[in-house]
């Protein structure tokens, strides 16, 4: 069932009633102390979408980030013309413990900084939020299971250097779907939505207003079942408008040769189907190892609008980034 998202005391008394009957969505009915969610709504404004089957460009190519794992996600701070590049910190137990490094580049693929976090997730997706001359990330925390992923949300100031705790002070944490698992998000950067998927029965994306969720008013826009992808390997996301663009695909291997199954789909949030792809994409194609990891939406001083795919290349021990975009809109 779908409410219209208004900010009133009938649109909150209705959401409480109704509870569990919004299926997929925790129940507004929460414990004392908690964050409400609210009910969602029925659609996102009608927007553009990037045309999968057109050639990607390179951005740049085996670029070194802080530590030698792989690239997990990836996200920019356009006016401030920064790129952050999530991946495992180096060592055995990091995957466990949901140990992550933080490496800020610039664009040309320079390293220019980076941050520790312990005890946040996997590093599936993260977002940038620019504010002023400061760049903001939002990045799962406080992990569970054998593969640390996280239950909930944290915003927080990069600061070049510094190691961050999962109890850190300098974290803000945000509950928008109480009970769920698997939390990771992403930022439009153009419209300020934030797009988090999560898990509870099954997968889920929900997206909300940048400002609401910062605001811990968890009024979502949309919130939908993820389309199966018929259990190929789940890679990365990003949001623009209404559409949601997803990654799968593993490794080169034996079983896996050239030109590999890295795949992109989109998916029209407004109806929470699919409505393009799975589309093979042989970005990067050359690329030894050639991991797809990652998702990002830029927009250009000119007004271009990209999306961009992340690989990760090289040898174990000396993982190395790679960007590659399409530019081409329809619709």
């Amino acid at each position: 069932m779908m409410i219209p998202r208004k900010k009133t005391a009938l649109a909150a008394a209705l959401a409480l009633a109704l509870g569990g009957a919004l299926g997929g969505c925790a129940s507004t009915g929460a414990a004392a102390g908690a964050e409400p969610m609210s009910a969602r709504a029925a659609s996102l404004p009608d927007s553009k979408r990037f045309d999968l089957t057109e050639p990607s460009y390179d951005l740049f190519r085996h670029k070194k980030l802080v530590n030698t794992t792989v690239q997990q996600s990836f996200g920019f701070d356009i006016p401030n013309k920064r790129l952050f590049v999530a991946q495992l910190k180096n060592g055995s137990s990091s995957d466990a413990n949901g140990d992550l490094a933080i490496s800020r580049l610039d664009f040309s693929g320079n390293l220019k900084g980076h941050m520790y976090l312990k005890g946040f997730g996997h590093g599936v997706s993260i977002g940038v939020e620019p504010s002023g001359t400061a760049s903001y990330l939002w990045v799962e925390v406080d992990p569970e299971g054998s593969s640390a992923r996280g239950t909930r949300l944290a915003r927080f100031k990069f600061v070049d250097g510094q190691t961050l705790t999962n109890t850190s002070s300098a974290l803000t944490k945000y509950t928008p779907v109480a009970g769920s698992t698997g939390v990771s998000a992403t930022i439009d950067p153009v419209n300020k939505r934030l797009a988090m998927r999560y898990k509870t029965s099954g997968w889920r994306i929900a997206v909300y207003d940048l400002a609401d969720v910062k605001a811990k008013r968890y009024e979502p826009l949309v919130d939908v079942a993820q389309p199966s992808q018929n259990g190929e390997t789940f890679q990365g996301y990003a949001l623009y408008g209404r559409y949601f663009y997803t990654l799968y695909g593993t490794a080169y291997s034996d079983d896996n040769p050239v030109p590999g199954n890295s795949r992109l789909s989109t998916i029209d949030l407004n109806t929470g189907q699919r409505v393009a792809g799975p589309t093979l994409t042989k970005a990067g194609g050359t690329l030894t190892h050639r991991e797809p990891e990652g998702l990002a939406i830029f927009r250009t001083d000119g007004g271009q609008m990209r999306l961009f795919i992340g690989f990760a290349s090289g040898a174990q021990g000396d993982r190395r980034s790679n960007l590659f975009y399409k530019n081409v809109l329809i619709g």
